[in-house]
């Protein structure tokens, strides 16, 4: 037996020297060291190259049992039978009788306190599964720390899972290991975004540091498109299987069963998280089916090559960027990648089809939750309709469908960017195409850019027309209208809404769309000072929403109710509805919804008597705009409440008291202005009642009804 130093420590066994720093890990260090002093068997996991033999060495020298740590690496082992001699072996053990080596391990440890390393066992699982439970059983003095891509499942075991580094540690291993190895290199974005490249593995990150040597963090991100190419290296003294980053996951590969590796190629289609139902549908037949998806998905989670996660949208799963890299190597060598990615792209046309329906329900929230946790594959499908001739048409329908999650739930830039792109393709269907373009009109209406909206929505009425689309010519009257809303053309608004509205009744038309539009209607009157018939308006479109669990709508319809409300003297009813308005338009992250709420509140706020927190609000909405568009549409209308609430602090504060508040909510980030305006009550007694029917306050009740009519509408009023 030998002593080794180790960690600054005398170590007794035969665990390898460390011939370079142990870089972070601190966290993971200190929480295995002490699984390791109450259990018996821990087993950590991970997939390949995420430093688990490196963790499991440095936490077993911090345990130092009486008789030492000795290490077993099963890797070269193939036969099961070996496993037993490979364990002699490692202890040194000489025994020439004829005993089996099971016996001579039973005696020679018998009465020892050691810990054994049992590394790269998972091709021998359940060979190492029946000696570790024996020598457990009989052996009290004995404790087991296994490292391998899944659990060994003897009883007792407690598994620790070991996830890829942190940026910051991750940073941190590779400018360490470049200082080794040449030139020192300096933290950076470049840097920065090359560990994030390699998903935070440390084997591809210390790859990616030998690389440095020639290379700057520039050219090394421009080559990782070619990862397995290039991260070639890793020293003659490392094992085989680390000697480059497509060893250390093809050792994973060749572990696998036949259905293993086929599950895991066609996992490959998939971008981020995924969920077994699509999986069910997307990887099943020619040799895999659904039925077995999940058997087969299970075990690859054993082996820590797809990793279990809970999102707000539920139980996803997820498989490191490199590891999937990998699969799609072999999916394109089977030649099965182009059917593949043709049932990915439909099983997510499928899913957003379902979500453009089911977002006038209660399930609003739901269906928020699961686009966002989908998104990498509503791209993806996205990315292929555009890369296909003949699926143009598809990616005009898929944009276009996803509406209410561009306009409702903070995404304009890339609804923008995918719409502009899909109507410009031939796609022979015009419904499709139609579609798309007032989806890309409204879009740009949000954004305050109105010169390319009225040009899409012009193109999407006279198409429409000639094409007999009564539903495209209804969605390009009503969004026109919009547009004329917010441009302060009161009149014309009024009669484009009111047409929409007609004809969406004709066609039977009822949505989150539709209500928008009433919305819309009911701003463009209250602009004009007609409040009665806008209170009237918005309360059936609450009604209505109320109806159908519908709350994305109905924050607009708040909306214009707390304007008509602070319009007819009554502040604490204004303040109240506003409330409930910003409380829903955040929970959709509807950063319009949300500032245009934010800005009329404080304006309440300085009626209320509390001119400081009314500039406070001023400056948190101000820093607000910016993530949103043109600030208040560039309208005389919706900026008349916000010039008076500033003509009002002012004259409270003076100017510079005026202008040191707004600066103060201007460093305010938007979670922290959101929830002060939603907690903060007003400081000062409300003003007495009484009608305060500014031309100001009716311009900004106009334009977040129209904003939040971009969102998506369907009812008629």
């Amino acid at each position: 037996m030998r002593d080794h130093q180790r960690g600054g420590s005398s170590v007794h066994g035969n665990l390898p020297l460390e011939l370079n720093a142990f870089v972070g890990r601190s966290a993971e260090l200190a929480g295995l060291t002490r699984v390791l002093g109450s259990a018996r068997l821990v087993t950590v996991t991970g997939a390949g190259g995420v430093g688990k033999s490196r963790l499991a060495a440095r936490a077993a020298v911090r345990c130092a049992p009486r008789d030492g740590v000795w290490r077993v690496e099963l890797a070269p082992v193939r036969d099961p039978e070996f496993v037993d001699y490979a364990v002699v072996e490692a202890l040194g053990l000489t025994d020439h009788t004829t005993r089996p080596p099971r016996e001579t391990l039973l005696g020679h440890l018998a009465g020892r306190q050691l810990l054994l390393v049992l590394d790269g066992f998972e091709h021998l699982v359940a060979a190492c599964a029946g000696l570790v439970g024996e020598l457990l059983g009989q052996l009290p003095g004995l404790r087991v720390l296994g490292v391998g891509r899944r659990p060994l499942g003897v009883a007792g075991e407690q598994v620790f899972p070991l996830a890829p580094l942190g940026e910051d540690e991750a940073v941190g291993l590779l400018l360490s290991r470049a200082a080794e190895q040449g030139p020192a290199v300096a933290d950076g974005p470049e840097v920065r975004e090359v560990c994030r490249r390699l998903d935070g593995i440390p084997l591809a990150v210390e790859l990616a540091a030998g690389r440095l040597r020639a290379l700057s963090p520039g050219q090394l991100l421009v080559r990782l498109d070619d990862r397995f190419r290039l991260l070639t290296g890793g020293g003659r003294d490392a094992l085989p299987r680390h000697r480059t980053l497509r060893l250390a996951i093809g050792w994973s590969h060749e572990l696998c069963t036949p259905r293993e590796r086929l599950l895991w190629s066609r996992l490959s289609v998939f971008a981020g998280r995924f969920e077994l139902e699509a999986v069910e549908y997307v990887c099943s037949g020619h040799g895999l089916e659904a039925e077995d998806v999940l058997d087969v998905l299970t075990e690859l989670l054993a082996q820590s090559l797809v990793a279990r996660e809970e999102t707000p949208a539920g139980v996803r799963y997820r498989m490191l960027d490199t590891v999937r890299a990998y699969g799609a190597d072999w999916l394109e060598a089977t030649g099965d990648a182009a059917r593949l990615r043709r049932r990915h792209r439909d099983w997510y046309l499928g899913l957003a089809t379902w979500c453009e329906l089911d977002w006038f329900s209660p399930r609003q929230n739901e269906v928020a939750a699961r686009v966002e946790a989908e998104l990498p594959n509503l791209r993806c499908a996205l990315e292929h309709c555009l890369a296909e001739p003949d699926a143009a048409y598809l990616g005009q329908y898929l944009a276009g469908s996803l509406w209410f999650y561009w306009a409702g739930c903070g995404r304009l830039s890339e609804g923008r960017h995918w719409l502009e792109q899909v109507v410009r393709l031939d796609s022979g269907h015009e419904r499709s195409r139609l579609k798309a373009l007032w989806v890309l009109g409204y879009v740009a209406i949000l954004q305050g850019d109105a010169v390319p909206a009225l040009a899409a929505l012009q193109e999407c009425r006279e198409e429409a027309e000639r094409s007999g689309d009564a539903t495209a010519v209804a969605y390009a009257e009503h969004r026109t209208g919009c547009l004329a809303l917010v441009t302060d053309d009161m009149a014309r608004a009024e009669a484009l809404l009111c047409s929409a509205l007609g004809r969406y009744r004709e066609i039977g038309e009822l949505n989150s769309n539709v209500l928008m539009g009433q919305v819309e209607l009911a701003m463009a009157r209250a602009f004009q000072g007609d409040l009665p018939d806008a209170v009237r308006l918005c309360e059936d479109v609450r009604r209505v929403c109320e109806d159908h669990g519908e709350r994305w709508t109905r924050t607009y319809a708040l909306y214009v109710l707390a304007y008509a409300a602070w319009a007819d003297g009554d502040p604490a009813g204004a303040r109240a509805l506003l409330t409930d308005c910003l409380a829903g338009a955040h929970s959709f992250h509807d950063l319009l919804g949300s500032v245009l709420a934010v800005e009329l509140l404080a304006l309440v706020t300085a009626v209320q008597g509390d001119a400081a927190e009314a500039a406070v609000l001023q400056g948190a909405a101000a820093r607000m705009w910016p993530s949103v568009g043109l600030p208040l549409f560039g309208s005389a209308y919706y900026n008349a409440p916000h010039e008076l609430c500033e003509a009002m602090a002012r004259e409270r504060l003076g100017d510079e008291g005026y202008e040191e508040c707004v600066a103060e909510g201007a460093r305010l980030v938007r979670e922290a202005a959101v929830s002060r305006a939603l907690e903060r009550p007003p400081e000062a007694a409300a003003s007495p009642r009484g009608p305060v029917r500014h031309a100001t306050a009716s311009v900004h009740m106009h334009e977040p009804a129209a904003s939040r009519a971009h969102k998506g509408g369907e009812t008629a009023g």
